[in-house]
Order: C-alpha cells, then structure tokens, then sequence
C-alpha cells in the first residue's frame, strides 16, 4: 500500500519543487508522476532536447526520498510537430481536421507520429531508464481521450485497407464475412472499402464492428511501440498505463497485455455526473457527493484482472472536478474512503491528482490535495490521514489482510461485444455500461465479490 500524487513541475517556479518535495513527504506521500505533457519542454525543436529541467525535477525529488513514476509526453504533440506534419492530426466523422490548441491532437495511424514517438521515448529511456529513482514508466495518457480513438484521416483509411486484406486476404472473403449480399453491399476490391460513417443510414454492422476492431489495433500498437522501447532501456522498470473509466473504444485487455501494471483514473464524482448515463437523476442526485457504490470497485476488479493482479489507480479524485456537469464538492470522508476502497480492491498504489490546483489552463478548476495558495485542502488532509493509518496498520503488521483471495465468482468483459451492441443495439438501455453494472451490484447485494 503506497500513496503518490500526480506532478507537473514544468507549470510551478523551480524555487517550489523542493518545499513541494518536502510537503510531499511530510503528507505521507512516496511517489510522484511526472512529465506526460511536457513533450515541447523537452523537445523544444526537433531532435533538439532540453533535459536539464527534468533532471533538476528528478534529483529533487529523489533527494527528498520520492520515487518518480515517469510518463511519455506523447499525449500532448507540439506544435512544431503538427506544422512539420500535418499527418499527425486526427480527423472527426465531419471530415474536419482536430487542430493544435488542446491535447491528444494526434492519429494513431500517423507514419510521422510514429516517427517522432521514437524519437522522445527513445531519448526519454536512455536517460533515465537506469535512474535509481525512476521505479516506473507510464506510456502516454488516457488512451482515446477526447473522443480521439477514431480517427478519419488519409493515413487511417489506408491502415485500415491495409488492416482489412491482412485480415482477409481476398476481397471475396471480407464480402462473404461482411454479409454484403444485404442490400448489395459487395465490394470489388479493398481500395473500394471507406469508413462506415455518414451513410444514409446504418453501415454494414461487421464493417462497422471491424473498423471499431482496426483502431482498437492501433492503439495497441501504439502502445506496445512504446512499451518495446521502454523495455529495450529500462529494463526490469515496470510499465503501465492510465486506462479511463466508462470508457470501452479501444479493447483495455489487449493493450494491458503488452504492460506490467494497469492502472486506471478514479473519478467517482465525475463518472456520476457526466459519464454514467445509464443512472437515473434521482440516483444521479443520489450519489452526487459520495459516487456510486458499484461504479469504482467495479472498475478496480476489472484493471485488477486486465493487470493479471497488478493495479494502480494512477488518478485518484481529491475534489472537485472541472470536467463534469456540476463537479460536486465530496462529502467529508469520501477521499479517504476511495483510497481505502482502492487498497481494499487490490491496488499496490493511489496517487491523487494532484498536488496543487494550478491558476491557468483548461483545468484551472480541477481541485488538488492543495489550493493554488498551496493551502492544504480538504483532499490534502483526508490523505494525510490514509497515509498516517497506513503506518500504523504496517506496523501492527495487519497489511496481510488486505491479501487478494480467489473470488467466488467473475465476470467477463469483452470489448468486441460491447461494440457491437453499441453498433446495433437490441433494446436501448443495452449497449453501454449498464447491464454489467446492474449483474455487478446484483452480486454486491448477494455479498459476492
């Protein structure tokens, strides 16, 4: 059991990281990501990298006894980038380009993507992948955030022909597999095959459900890119990756086979008010400032096993969010009862997001464990607290009872099926989260875990 916070030196004055460091400490705090946005901070030009900054942040951090989970920046592409290669960019269904100015402005199909994620996570891993303070590596950020899985961009349409005839091998056999005889739909070659989207109405359902499996494909490529670099220069490290709750547009199985640890970000408040659209208002207002009972331990079982035993909620709720609907403030007690829930479920590590709330950005409303003042807030205390009973529990050597156990019953998650309901759904309230929601509360209810 171990308590880590989420960091971002490069946005805080270098006279702040060692009392921040200090106070980390002090909280009962034992490690610290860093660095998954800061691509254009350490490439500021091409091929031209600028380490002296994070090398500085490390140090500082190590010499305060923190260890330091390091993330790849590739989330956040610069602009110079994006200039250089328009490629890089995503497409929407629309046809419209996703242009610089946020994050996640990238395609997965992209060649010069590709090209530059060798580039950083190469020179990232040679320089601190035998870094003693370095315990662990993140790949990216929220894989498909922003609705950005699905691309429609030139370089997609020609992965997924290319996706299609390796799957295929004939043009008869993708025909015959697609059901094109509905309707005449027959395809004469692959180069003939675009993207089911904007058809008078509903595209073929296994082309549909195909193209849902290709960019799926490609995420898991992207990711393992970067795990094989990783790996080549930081060996024994472990590798993660920060999956997303409620979310399914890429098949989190097959990406967490290619990492040691799968982790995922835990916003119980938020995934209430915007993201569980399965739930009633009333349950909405219900579980407005605790979160729903079901939605979290759901979501620890299921990285637990994507994880084969190992999960870290990478992300933990320390307050309001800025993201949602009406980003409630949570009831007193709740940090500290998701981070016990969390521990309780199997995680080796919680690391709340973040330390300070930051006073420019898109999420200057996104609370921390500390206000922008550097006040501690009430997250900052509630995490004192866990990490004070943490030490007490170790040392009346209790930690053993938090020991996984075989569990009486499983369910399965399948990505692939979930798609397809949601491609053509039977009933309405069947092609989401909800009914594995509603078979995990039900064997909650029974006492099965």
């Amino acid at each position: 059991m171990r308590l880590g916070v989420c960091y971002y030196p490069e946005q805080w004055p270098k006279a702040r990281w060692r009392e921040d460091a200090r106070a980390m400490r002090a909280l009962g705090l034992g490690t610290v990501r860093i660095a998954e946005f800061a691509w254009s901070r350490m490439e500021p030009a091409p091929g031209q990298f600028d380490w002296a900054w994070l090398d500085e942040a490390i140090d500082v951090l190590a010499g305060e006894g923190l260890s330091v989970v390091l993330g790849t920046p590739t989330a956040a592409p610069p602009q110079w980038l994006v200039e250089a290669h328009p490629d890089v960019l995503p497409v929407g269904a629309d046809g419209r380009v996703k242009p610089f100015g946020a994050r996640r402005h990238y395609c997965f199909s992209s060649p010069s993507l590709a090209e530059a994620t060798r580039r950083i996570v190469t020179a990232m891993a040679r320089r601190y992948g035998g870094h003693p303070a370095v315990v662990a590596w993140q790949t990216d950020n929220e894989y498909g955030c922003h609705d950005t899985t699905l691309s429609y961009s030139p370089a997609a349409l020609a992965a997924f022909r290319r996706w299609l005839r390796a799957r295929y091998e004939t043009v008869e056999r993708m025909n015959e597999a697609w059901g094109t005889a509905f309707w005449g739909l027959q395809f004469l070659s692959f180069e003939q095959v675009g993207f089911p989207v904007g058809q008078p109405t509903s595209p073929l359902p296994a082309h549909a459900l195909d193209f849902r499996r290709f960019a799926s494909d490609e995420v898991v490529r992207y990711n393992r890119l970067q795990v094989e670099l990783i790996r080549a220069h930081a060996p024994g490290r472990p590798v993660l990756h920060n999956f997303m709750g409620l979310f399914a547009e890429f098949d989190h199985h097959a990406c967490g086979a290619d990492l040691d640890i799968a982790a995922w970000d835990s916003y119980p408040l938020g995934h209430v008010d915007t993201a569980a659209t399965f739930l009633t208002e009333a349950e909405r207002q219900q579980w407005a400032r605790t979160g729903h009972p079901d939605l979290t331990a759901f979501h620890h079982d299921l990285y637990r096993g994507i994880g084969r035993g190992r999960m870290w909620v990478m992300e933990q709720q320390a307050g309001p969010v800025n993201w949602a609907d009406w980003n409630a403030l949570p009831l007193p007690g709740m940090v500290r009862a998701w981070t016990w829930e969390a521990f309780a479920h199997g995680a080796e590590l919680v690391s709340y997001f973040r330390w300070r709330q930051l006073p420019f950005g898109q999420e200057q409303m996104h609370s921390g464990l500390n206000r922008p003042d550097g006040a501690l807030d009430d997250g900052g205390r509630e995490a004192a607290q866990v990490g004070a009973e943490i030490g007490r529990l170790l040392a009346a050597g209790d930690a053993a009872s938090l020991a996984m156990r075989p569990a009486a019953v499983a369910l399965v998650m399948d990505y692939p099926s979930l798609w397809m309901a949601q491609i053509q759904p039977q009933g309405k309230d069947m092609a989401g989260f909800g009914p594995m929601l509603a078979y995990y509360g039900a064997l909650r209810r029974l006492g099965l875990d």
